[in-house]
């Protein structure tokens, strides 16, 4: 059912939803609300759609270049030039300076874990914002990070033998960022506070903090005493408390370690989320409103007990002198939009034809975050009157310009000053990586965010080379050239550019959330790599990840990469590809089966249930955090090998079949699954899933997407007729 508001036409729902829920307290009249929305279409669509077209010519061209060389050894001067030629590689060598302000200090100066959120899921969203502060106690004893076997095994009850590992690793962490003068926080028998003065006590000895200025602080909380230290920027809570279980073991009484963890959260509007209508867009902006207002509230069951999620508030405490202080209870929130492909039907133009969708988001999640720019008390989202927006999936410097372009005009007609919308780029786009400079030229004054991300920039280096030739495993992407030189690139652009002050240098996620061992081992190299954040996939991993924080300055780290030498561009754009080596059958049938595997567990949950973000067991039950970027990846890889010959069609269509018996049986036990091998030429999912492999060399670079949304359109039809 659609309404008219001037010459759009609009889905009731989402009008009803932005005038009585969105608009009120904002200041916002409705007529001026959509007679701006009806001028940034009229503006800007035309030129979306242009480079939409550019994107399909510049592909075409690469492709063309590739058939033509078909069999030749590589030429990587010509292949340089050529892409020069046909203004896939822009020229920019001249200086640049980002001048973004103003921008909250989790952005500009300080260094910590990111959270990535579906914010369609309001328990999820909830639980990220809240990520700000985590038990490190809570995140050993939980994690593998302790291992897990023998007498250290968790167990139904509290296990001492494992609280007691828990308590030596966060002992080693606490001299590691709060080093005491000749012990160790192992060996202290007392922390306390007593007329202003911190005492730790070992043995019968008074002992010092290295850096005495580390102790800012202290609370009484409850019968708890909580002690406040900051180190390389981050906050942490000494929680004293001999009731609990942990401090009655520890022999100072040490009942938790809490970690200002997730300083920032990314709720995500985008890959993480299945929302393909005007209804799924309400369920996702409504959530986001109650981030803004404060008031997002969400109730569940967990182990048999009703359980309430509201947002944390701010923590407080007094100073040495005895002032007091609060330091925010809640991440610092950005979102992160669709990108510039997608069109939606919620909203229809003067010619009934769909608009932008990444239009809607800027204008619903603007006029959203309106309600966090105008509070005068309670908790803020920016304390400095900023609303921070991630734009992805852009390819090169004109795209970039558009959405500067689109949120210049969303400022213009809620008469924010300009730069008030700060931007993120997702460095995540082939002809994005080869041009970061000119990318950035283009927001200079509104950027506040750098990342990289292999998933989808993996899909998009496939999808340009399709023509070129098989590319290799998925395995060996990892240590390809092009992959190192591309991480490099992106913080040596940004350093280069003065980024840090102004935004954040970000790295990717950590894909295997039960592997929290494996990531603490792993993940310590992006503050080593200079990125100032770094994706994590629950609050656990948010806590454990701030260790890495603790471990490294990354300002001093930046400090030294800027003399590096930059990373290459003729690296970045070495192909890799097969070449002349040869993989057994054996392996070239793992490498499908298990793409064919991933994408069934996550198109099936996707298309039946709408979870956008699913955690998917491989092909040897390894829990995989799987969202549309890791689909691209796997779609387009089997869509290469086949385009080459390394698998038939015969082939893929029979590991699919397989894989998705395996799939059921992996669902078995989830009472919302609905089998696919039982009806393999009717299931909806199954059928999406072949589609994104048959189709994929075809699709608009290799996006899901398209497919996704009809895939999950015609299963919420079928849904509502059964």
């Amino acid at each position: 059912m659609y309404e008219t508001r001037g010459n759009l036409t609009v889905d009731a729902e989402l009008a009803r939803f932005i005038e009585t829920e969105v608009m009120p307290g904002t200041g916002m009249d409705p007529s001026v609300f959509w007679q701006g929305y009806a001028s940034l279409i009229e503006t800007l669509a035309p030129e979306t759609a242009r480079l939409l077209e550019e994107r399909d010519r510049l592909q075409g061209l690469l492709d063309r270049w590739h058939l033509d060389r078909r069999g030749q050894a590589h030429d990587a001067p010509a292949y340089k030039q050529y892409l020069l030629d046909i203004a896939y590689l822009v020229p920019d060598d001249a200086l640049l300076a980002i001048t973004t302000a103003p921008v909250d200090p989790e952005i500009g100066v300080l260094a910590g874990p990111q959270l990535v959120a579906p914010v369609m899921n309001a328990r999820f969203a909830l639980n990220a914002a809240n990520a700000r502060w985590g038990s490190l106690y809570d995140a050993l004893y939980g994690s593998d990070v302790v291992p897990q076997n023998g007498a250290q095994a968790p167990g139904q009850g509290y296990n001492a033998e494992r609280g007691a590992a828990v308590i030596a690793r966060a002992a080693a962490v606490l001299d590691m960022a709060l080093p005491l003068d000749g012990a160790s926080h192992a060996a202290v028998t007392e922390y306390g506070f007593d007329g202003g003065a911190l005492t730790i006590v070992v043995g019968d000895d008074v002992v010092g903090l290295r850096q005495p200025a580390a102790f800012l602080g202290h609370a009484r909380r409850g019968e708890a005493l909580v002690l406040l230290f900051v180190h390389h920027g981050l906050h942490l809570e000494l929680v004293i408390d001999r009731s609990t279980l942990a401090g009655a073991q520890h022999a100072a009484g040490l009942a938790d370690v809490v970690m200002e963890a997730a300083l920032t959260t990314i709720q995500d509007c985008e890959d993480s989320v299945a929302a393909v209508d005007a209804a799924d867009k309400v369920a996702v902006y409504r959530n986001w409103l109650g981030l803004m207002r404060g008031d997002l509230v969400e109730s569940f069951d967990k182990g048999g007990r009703q359980v309430t999620r509201r947002l944390a508030p701010d923590r407080s405490y007094v100073d040495r002198s005895g002032a007091r202080f609060t330091l925010a209870g809640r991440s610092l929130m950005l979102v992160r939009h669709v990108g510039h492909l997608m069109t939606t039907d919620a909203v229809r133009d003067s010619q009934g034809a769909e608009t932008p969708e990444g239009f809607l988001d800027a204008m619903v999640t603007v006029l959203a975050a309106l309600h966090d720019l105008r509070k005068t008390e309670g908790p803020r989202n920016s304390r400095c009157a900023s609303i921070y927006v991630v734009k992805p999936k852009m390819h090169g410097p004109a795209e970039v310009a558009l959405a500067d372009a689109i949120f210049a005009m969303v400022e213009d007609i809620f008469a924010l000053p300009r730069n008030t919308i700060k931007m993120g780029v997702m460095d995540e786009e082939r002809r994005t990586s080869l041009n970061l400079r000119a990318c950035m030229r283009e927001v200079k004054d509104r950027l506040a965010f750098i990342n990289t991300g292999f998933l989808d920039r993996t899909g998009d280096e496939i999808h340009t080379l399709m023509e070129a030739g098989p590319v290799v495993s998925k395995g060996a992407m990892r240590s390809a050239t092009w992959l190192g030189a591309y991480e490099n690139n992106n913080v040596d652009t940004g350093l280069a550019a003065g980024l840090p002050g102004h935004g954040q240098i970000g790295k990717g996620m950590w894909a295997k959330p039960d592997a929290l061992a494996e990531m603490v081992d792993a993940k310590g190299g992006h503050p080593k790599a200079g990125a100032s954040t770094a994706w994590v996939p629950s609050p656990t991993a948010a806590t454990l990840h701030a260790m890495h924080y603790h471990e490294v300055s990354v300002a001093d780290v930046q400090a030294t990469l800027r003399s590096r030498q930059p990373a290459s561009i003729d690296a970045i754009l070495e192909p890799p590809l097969l070449g002349g080596t040869n993989l057994s059958a054996e392996a070239v049938q793992r490498e499908l089966d298990n793409n064919a595997q991933g994408i069934l567990g996550y198109v099936v949950r996707w298309i039946d249930q709408g979870i956008g973000c699913s955690k998917v067991p491989d092909i040897d039950n390894v829990g995989l955090m799987e969202d549309r970027a890791t689909l691209r990846i796997s779609a387009q890889h089997i869509a290469n090998w086949m385009r080459h010959g390394l698998v038939s069609e015969d082939q893929v269509r029979q590991a699919m079949a397989r894989m998705a018996a395996i799939v059921d049986r992996q669902n078995a036990g989830d009472a919302g699954y609905s089998a696919m091998a039982t009806d393999l030429d009717g299931n909806i999912a199954f059928q999406t899933a072949c589609a994104l492999v048959f189709s994929g060399a075809s699709q608009p670079n290799g996006y899901t997407e398209p497919l996704l949304h009809d895939g999950r359109r015609r299963k919420k039809a079928q849904l509502a007729n059964a």
